[in-house]
């Protein structure tokens, strides 16, 4: 006689961990459970923590944690030392932006630049904004201005950031993205 097995769901963005928890508390009732997570199905009685996440990420679960680990040790440095070299990157993208925009918009720009570098792209949107800002200001026109941000490889808020940092920074930036839109 085939075992019936109560289908779960597991929470949405929630770890392996949980979903083993979740499981776990049908198989200290005795009930037979199961759930696909991540496209794996793990049963009650029969998938163990380590099983789990054997088949889901191809590791072990300390094999797993170690590399979890490793990478946010990794993470950490690298930020401790970008952040240590935020002072010249400022100095640098205030230097670089005195050639592409009018003096009106330098004390702009150098109050943004602290700010965009300790942001999400670690100042990513300063060079991209510079590009465009430069083609514009040199009368390029709109369809240069657009496929140079179409290569950028933006994605949608990066895309949102740049095109607000134009309009600000271009006298001609309102009118170019109203183009593009």
């Amino acid at each position: 006689m085939d075992k019936e097995y109560k289908m779960i769901e597991f929470e949405l963005g929630r770890n392996i961990d949980y979903a083993m928890k979740q499981l776990s508390e049908y198989k200290d009732k005795n009930i037979l459970a199961y759930g696909v997570f991540n496209g794996v199905c793990l049963c009650s009685d029969t998938t163990t923590l380590d099983d789990a996440y054997q088949l889901i990420t191809g590791k072990t679960k300390a094999e797993y944690d170690r590399q979890a680990k490793e990478w946010l040790d990794n993470y950490k440095k690298e930020e401790k030392e970008f952040k240590e070299m935020m002072p010249a990157l400022s100095k640098k993208w205030i230097e670089r932006s005195r050639s592409i925009l009018t003096a009106d918009k330098w004390d702009c720009w150098d109050e943004i630049v602290p700010i965009r570098l300790g942001d999400l792209y670690h100042g990513m949107e300063l060079g991209c904004c510079l590009d465009i800002v430069k083609i514009l200001n040199n009368n390029g026109t709109f369809s240069e201005a657009e496929e140079k941000i179409k290569t950028q490889d933006h994605s949608g808020m990066s895309y949102g950031l740049v095109c607000a940092m134009v309009k600000e920074f271009s006298n001609r930036g309102k009118e170019f993205v109203d183009y593009i839109k």
